[in-house]
């Protein structure tokens, strides 16, 4: 198990393939840039839907379903996002094959009058459903969501960061007014922020997209950032204020309250199994992955300690009543009694798996009316009161959920350097990290840095995101000799 997986320091890559092969999290499928997600990445994405969708029913929004299939004619309405999504998109031309002489081929005479695009995301489709929705101001916000896979034909794929196929969700709304709609974008801004610290423990900063990292098809595209071990960034989220952009596209008018027509005012945002990748790459070691105790599949694994030819009535049933016990308490526990395997063998898979919590039952912990509680994140073992059990794991996921946070956190802060010169900016690439620099604000400094450092602005943070420093404070672009107005984050990324 973790015998076979590569040290961070020596492939960082390569470590992540082995984390999620030896965590049974994901595998590569037949379909090139597709996986398959067994139970213990599945389960850890509908904890992640559950938490997120109890965030989203919280502020307004209901659930629906649109279609996979989209008309290319709905593609080509609005430019900007056409332009940005055809050369990732999957077409659909045909509607059946035949047998020729054994073989199976597409039939000639099966041509779709036109084209289906498979769905990249949703905005078209969604508006040409809209248009017919609303009508007034009395329909108005209309707030979904829609849990879906969707398809973008990536040439370079890696599990759960980029994938032709993934699983997401993605909410799209509609408003009477520009500021309601601006508002919506923020608030949901938040709800992801919140959902990555407080569940997934992994700090991010907020901020706005520059216009080249912009949405196709979006007038301003908000993020949240986080910083990976290996000190590059990831996107873990996106929230876009589409302005009325796919309301004229599509006629989506509605009569206000003094009968006038107006164009509704739009937003989307989006979270994905990207979000898997980033939780392994935020927490994992090089014993394998560590699970945040909200999202883990298994919260708890009980290993009685058993011998053969004795009798294990005891260690069982004790075993037995602290799961009892703890499933009461409301908590997801696992109690592994099958005999087949060694009790080292089980503590080495729940530790590759990232349980946050192991307890191990054998005859002197019965005796003594104890258990061996073993905390994944920081390897710490100490004996517990079966009579204590629940406040005992109550105090401990607790104190893990918060650990992992305090100490990404730290990495963050760590790798966090003002730059005031370009010189001492690529030092920083070359290390990884972020960097806060001044930017002029042209698409040609920025194109500039990416090109000579392949590192991209990953937002214009918002006021508050560094502690201590103000990135608000105007200066000179050190790339371009330039007046700035302010710091941005720049890093290598994902």
């Amino acid at each position: 198990m973790a015998e076979s997986i590569t040290p961070r320091a020596t492939d960082y890559a390569q470590w992540y393939q082995d984390v999620i092969r030896a965590a049974k999290l994901a595998e590569t499928s037949p379909v090139r840039g597709s996986m398959v997600l067994p139970p213990n990445g599945y389960e850890l994405w509908e904890n992640m839907q559950r938490g997120l969708d109890g965030m989203f029913k919280a502020t307004g929004h209901r659930n629906a379903y649109f279609p996979l299939f989209i008309p290319k004619s709905f593609l080509e309405k609005e430019a900007e996002h056409v332009e940005g999504f055809a050369k990732e998109c999957a077409v659909v031309t045909h509607y059946r094959l035949k047998e020729v002489d054994g073989e199976l081929i597409v039939d000639p005479d099966a041509k779709l009058e036109e084209p289906l695009i498979v769905r990249p995301t949703s905005e078209t489709i969604i508006w040409d459903t809209y248009s017919r929705w609303i009508q007034s101001w009395r329909d108005l916000p209309l707030k979904l969501n829609q849990w879906a896979n969707v398809v973008r034909w990536e040439m370079r794929t890696r599990l759960f960061l980029r994938t032709a196929e993934f699983l997401w969700q993605e909410g799209h709304t509609a408003h009477a007014t520009e500021a309601e709609a601006v508002e919506e974008t923020t608030t949901m801004l938040d709800v992801y922020a919140t959902f990555a610290e407080e569940w997934m423990a992994m700090p991010v900063i907020k901020g706005v997209k520059t216009a080249s990292e912009r949405f196709p098809g979006a007038v301003d595209t908000y993020c949240i950032e986080a910083l990976m071990q290996d000190g590059k960034a990831l996107q873990a989220g996106t929230s876009h204020f589409l302005g009325q952009n796919f309301a004229k596209a599509f006629e989506c008018t509605f009569q206000n309250a003094d009968n006038e027509a107006e164009y509704v005012w739009a937003t989307s945002w989006g979270v994905s199994t990207r979000l898997i990748g980033a939780l392994i790459m935020t927490h994992g070691d090089d014993q394998g992955v560590i699970l945040p105790p909200k999202l883990a599949p298994i919260q708890i694994a009980i290993v009685p300690i058993t011998r053969k030819n004795d009798d294990n009535t005891e260690v069982l049933e004790a075993a037995e009543g602290m799961r009892d016990a703890l499933t009461k308490a409301g908590y997801r526990v696992v109690l592994d009694d099958r005999d087949q395997y060694r009790p080292g063998w089980k503590f080495a898979q729940y530790e590759v798996e990232g349980v946050p919590i192991r307890l191990a039952v054998g005859p002197r912990d019965v005796k003594n009316g104890t258990a061996e509680m073993a905390r994944r994140d920081t390897g710490e073992k100490k004996s517990v009161s079966a009579r204590e059990i629940v406040p005992a794991i109550r105090e401990a996921l607790h104190d893990i959920q918060q650990g992992l946070y305090d100490r990404a956190y730290a990495f963050r802060r760590e790798n966090t350097h003002v730059v005031d010169s370009y010189d001492r900016f690529k030092e920083v690439m070359d290390a990884g990290g972020f960097a806060l620099m001044h930017w002029d604000g042209t698409a040609e400094t920025e194109a500039r840095v990416k090109e000579e450092t392949k590192a991209t602005i990953r937002c214009l943070p918002f006021p508050g995101q560094f502690p201590g420093i103000d990135t608000e404070e105007a200066g000179t672009d050190p790339v371009s000799g330039a007046p700035a107005d302010r710091r941005v984050v720049y890093a290598k990324s994902y």
